[in-house]
């Protein structure tokens, strides 16, 4: 209430009581409510109200990583659509286009030239919901590995206290598919499974200079993007991520429960945590998906999340862990039979070597034209298909109905119900056959059914992957 109680400055509290408001464990949400908790005269505990504005208030953040030397991708803030195309037109298509205050990606796009913008422009308050609310542009790294990392800290929050605290990474995870695929949809790994070493030392230092800079008291989120070795900085939330529990399965640290204590007034160093070392086993944490209560339904991985769980597999063999993870997903990987392949243009050359792998493990290629060239020019001999618009039988919907295709790899050109590749993907959700959407997943599956096929894998209990001292 108005006039309430005051946390005094080491967040302890005599004689017990309420004292004040966490807002880092409920997601965005508290975040976007703590200004008007604040004004209710209701205490913040942990990171502190500037501290969130500064992380969430675009203009200040950029100037604060201008100020660091930080890098991140070029962007801007369209309030009509006159900016936005003009932002555009300065940083360069393709461009990712998202409305300012919305929740797991929602209304978020990736437009590859201007048509394509100003279609969502006509459309983004709507989607929004904010009538007022300017909508984001940031330059889209293509291909880039992103990259999560959890962080907490124990500085003091107010700015008069100096240098005083430390932080520690909790994790630092690799995801397995693409930028542009929203981080609760995309799988990612613990440790970095193809990251070079410099580049993760890099990304911690820059992950510690931030905590230290935006003062945070608890846990911190960082998302980057690498591209060619450089990380770009994509947002930081100073609050817990959905990875937290994973990181700490992962780990064999409690680190919300250490999260919770700092932020009540502890230190880090009175509770004796630190930064734990690899286990010597790989984590994966895989989402699970809706689509199967959905018939009919074209589902394409993008910067819009859709999914509705998530399961962990770990095994000292990255590619046991990701077929673990999978399997645990409720996605049953095929050993052998029939493979279809379509994808765009700027997947072609880079899927061949997963084409040919699976090939040599037994697998029988059908193809659509385009790809089924290029299979051709690298030695492969798929058998070609007819689009499904051509009318010609038998189509890929006549195998995939005959029981003659086990897995289907498709790196969207086109979505929706109505298109060849929206029909083949809803038929595939309702077959159950395996449909992978992205070339980093491909990559890690083919990994993962030569795993399969060796057999040489089992169950370990979990506490056994777990570090001597660890379980602070």
């Amino acid at each position: 209430p108005p006039g309430g109680l005051e946390a005094p400055p080491s967040g302890r509290r005599e004689g017990g009581g309420v004292f004040g408001v966490i807002v880092q464990f409920g997601g965005q949400t508290p975040l976007n409510l703590a200004h008007g908790l604040a004004l209710a005269g209701a205490p913040l505990i942990g990171t502190s109200l500037d501290s969130i504005d500064l992380a969430e208030d675009r203009d200040r953040f950029d100037a604060m990583l201008e100020r660091l030397d930080l890098k991140r991708p070029e962007s801007g803030i369209a309030r009509s659509l006159e900016d936005a195309v003009a932002i555009a037109g300065r940083i360069g298509y393709p461009v990712l286009v998202r409305p300012s205050y919305v929740l797991g990606g929602r209304g978020m796009e990736i437009c590859p030239d201007e048509p394509a913008l100003r279609h969502y422009m006509a459309t983004a308050v709507d989607v929004s919901g904010l009538d007022d609310a300017p909508i984001l542009i940031d330059k889209f790294l293509d291909g880039a590995m992103e990259v999560d990392v959890d962080v907490i800290g124990d500085y003091e929050t107010d700015p008069g206290a100096g240098d005083a605290g430390r932080s520690i990474v909790c994790g630092v995870m690799q995801h397995i598919e693409h930028a542009g695929v929203h981080s609760g949809d995309s799988a990612c790994c613990i440790p970095p499974w193809s990251m070079a070493r410099r580049v993760e030392k890099e990304i911690r230092e820059i992950a510690r200079t931030l905590a230290k800079e935006l003062r945070v008291r608890g846990l911190m989120n960082l998302q980057l993007a690498v591209k060619d070795d450089v990380p770009y900085i994509l947002e930081v939330n100073p609050r817990a991520s959905r990875t937290v529990p994973f990181v700490g399965k992962a780990k064999g640290v409690a680190w919300a429960s250490i999260a919770a204590k700092v932020m009540m007034g502890a230190s880090l160093d009175e509770l004796g945590a630190g930064e734990v070392r690899d286990t010597g086993a790989f984590a994966i944490k895989e989402s699970v998906f809706p689509f199967k209560r959905f018939p009919g339904v074209d589902f394409v991985l993008g910067p819009e999340m859709r999914s509705t769980g998530e399961v962990m597999g770990i095994d000292v063999s990255m590619p046991v862990a990701y077929l673990k993870a999978v399997t645990a997903a409720g996605v049953i990987l095929p050993s052998d039979g029939g493979l279809f392949v379509s994808v765009r243009d700027a997947d072609k050359e880079d899927v061949m070597e997963v084409v040919r792998s699976l090939i040599a493990m037994g697998f029988h290629a059908y193809a659509t034209g385009g790809t089924a060239e290029t299979m051709r020019r690298h030695g492969m001999r798929p058998e070609v298909l007819e689009k499904i618009q051509a009318g010609r039988r038998p189509n890929v919907l006549d195998l995939m109905g005959d029981g003659k295709v086990q897995m289907i790899i498709n790196t969207p050109t086109q979505t929706g119900w109505r298109t060849d590749e929206g029909r083949i993907r809803s038929t595939a959700v309702r077959l159950g056959i395996p449909m992978i959407t992205t070339l980093g997943a491909a990559q890690a599956c083919s990994r993962a059914i030569a795993a399969q096929r060796a057999g040489d894998w089992d169950v370990t209990p979990l506490q056994d992957y777990a570090p001597a001292g660890a379980g602070v």
